[in-house]
């Protein structure tokens, strides 16, 4: 339970009054109430949809135009800009990553406050101590002279953190700030959490992880479809009654029939010994992924666990065909053994992959379901060159009707999709191409707790239509879930392969942080145990 806020006594940093936001004839909020105090750590709840980020986006300026009043330390504010918002001492740090690619680390965290040495020059060397400073305690593993492009998802999260440290804001709001960043990592940016709170700033974490709201938050608001549900102490709310408000009914987030029985049969995946190359190798870590093996059965749940730069992402893009000539190891698929030099290899034998940013590698935003969905089989619905829009339309349908996919037609662009309706036409857009082995790479990420039990369903039901599935997950309570079987990988190195007897969240841990257990099957002589 997290110390109770001193700050009641105090003026509210923030004080949002029936704030009202429509985009077209779309009602998005409706007299929304919002208050925040300094040195609170205020939760923000409700699924994809309830209007939790465009309420934020009008407090830090991103929106203008809206109906309602706001009030910083009991003045009243109208942001014409976001720089206006910044000026006043508001920092946002987005779910959707609002880092500028060509540049670097450095650079990205001091745009529009860059360190000049005279009028005109950035003084580079005094801008990269600066950004080493604020990285250092969030265990920053990357170069901070490369651009932010080449770092992975979560690297990109703690830049993105970054920014808004060294802005020095009094009110700084977090939305799924820990949605690519590992168990580690998370612990780190709680505690910076909690410092800046101590120092009297006052932060609003918005979250769909029901264990960081109630380890972190002081109070929790919910919303629903655009509207104000309640605000509660988070160390007196119960886990249920936050469900019940966010959707309106009981929601149990586990599987009422429980987990599904593993087929026993010939596995359909088989790897061996698989590696794969480092594009920045060091003395200590010559390769991203070394001496892993394991097997998928059909019908099984193989779950891949680990810290961030595990490899557990760079294991499901080699099996993919993605990293052709850096990276080697036998794989077998249906005891056959194949060569997969790219992506159109994989499918062809039955492979599918699923990122973990579906917005850049899954869908094309600006396209309809329809269009989305075809992509795979393009050229099966394809006569003589032309795409058959009749057929095209009836995929989406099928696709819509099958997943329970909530969008007004086949031709909703992807882009306008909730989170969780988003991921289930990347895996339904898959599903077409009749996949025996379908590999998820954070299935979950950034979708509410109504859309998350709607995909632990399906990847229930499509083990049981007998389909072999790998699953990474850094949410360990989902990876155990839904998993038969959990490989356990350490900067590259397997370390264990536990049963489901064998689950638990302390276990999975040790076997993934550095200086933790290792089977003895595993403990090869280059590792750094």
């Amino acid at each position: 339970m997290p110390p109770q806020t001193g700050t009641d006594a105090f003026a509210p940093a923030l004080r949002m009054i029936s704030i009202s936001k429509s985009f077209g004839p779309t009602q998005v909020l409706t007299e929304v109430n919002f208050d925040l105090l300094p040195g609170e750590i205020h939760a923000l709840m409700g699924e994809n949809g309830a209007g939790k980020s465009t309420l934020m986006k009008i407090a830090a300026g991103l929106i203008q135009e809206f109906q309602g009043e706001i009030y910083l330390n009991d003045h009243y504010v109208h942001f014409d800009s976001p720089r206006d918002a910044t000026r006043g001492g508001i920092a946002i740090i987005h779910q959707e990553l609002s880092l500028v690619p060509e540049l670097a680390v450095d650079e990205n965290i001091f745009l529009g406050q860059e360190k000049l040495r005279s009028l005109f020059f950035v003084d580079r060397r005094a801008q990269t101590r600066a950004a080493q400073e604020v990285l250092e305690p969030l265990n920053f593993g990357g170069h901070i002279d490369r651009p932010v492009s080449e770092l992975r998802v979560g690297e990109q999260q703690l830049v993105e953190i970054a920014k808004a440290l060294v802005a020095r804001a009094r009110i700084v709001i977090m939305d799924e700030p820990t949605s690519a960043l590992s168990v580690s990592e998370t612990e780190r940016l709680f505690s910076i959490i909690r410092r800046l709170a101590a120092e009297g700033v006052a932060i609003c974490y918005i979250s769909h992880r029901m264990d960081e709201v109630f380890s972190l938050a002081h109070r929790t608001t919910v919303l629903r479809d655009g509207r104000w549900i309640g605000t509660v102490p988070a160390h007196t709310a119960s886990r249920r009654e936050i469900i019940r408000m966010m959707v309106g009914r009981e929601l149990q987030e586990v599987l009422a029939s429980g987990k599904h029985e593993t087929a026993t049969q010939q596995p359909v995946l088989e790897v061996r010994n698989l590696w794969l190359e480092h594009p920045n190798p060091t003395p200590n870590r010559q390769e991203l992924i070394h001496h892993v093996s394991f097997s998928v059965a059909k019908g099984e749940v193989l779950g891949l666990a680990g810290l961030l730069g595990a490899g557990r992402t760079e294991t499901l893009e080699v099996l993919f065909g993605l990293h052709a000539g850096t990276a080697g190891g036998a794989i077998f698929v249906a005891g056959r053994p194949v060569q997969l030099n790219n992506p159109a290899q994989a499918k062809a034998i039955g492979i599918a992959l699923v990122t973990e940013d579906r917005k850049r590698d899954g869908l094309l935003l600006n396209s309809g379901i329809d269009r989305n969905v075809e992509l795979p089989v393009m050229r099966k619905l394809a006569s003589f060159g032309i795409v058959s829009r009749i057929r095209e339309k009836e995929l989406a349908n099928q696709t819509i009707s099958r997943l329970t996919i909530h969008a007004r037609g086949p031709e909703q662009l992807a882009g306008t999709l909730s989170g969780g309706n988003q991921q289930k036409v990347v895996i339904g857009k898959w599903l077409w191409t009749k996949p025996r082995i379908l590999l998820l790479d954070e299935p979950t990420r950034g979708i509410d707790v109504g859309a998350k039990a709607e995909i632990y369903r399906l990847i229930t039901s499509l083990a049981e239509e007998g389909l072999a599935i790998v699953l990474v997950s850094s949410e360990l309570p989902e990876l155990m879930l839904l998993s038969d079987r959990i490989l356990v990988l350490r900067e590259g190195f397997p370390t264990a392969i536990l049963s489901r007897a064998q689950f638990s969240q302390e276990a999975i841990l040790d076997f993934a942080s550095p200086g933790g257990s290792v089977q003895s099957q595993f403990k090869f002589e280059d590792m750094q145990v």
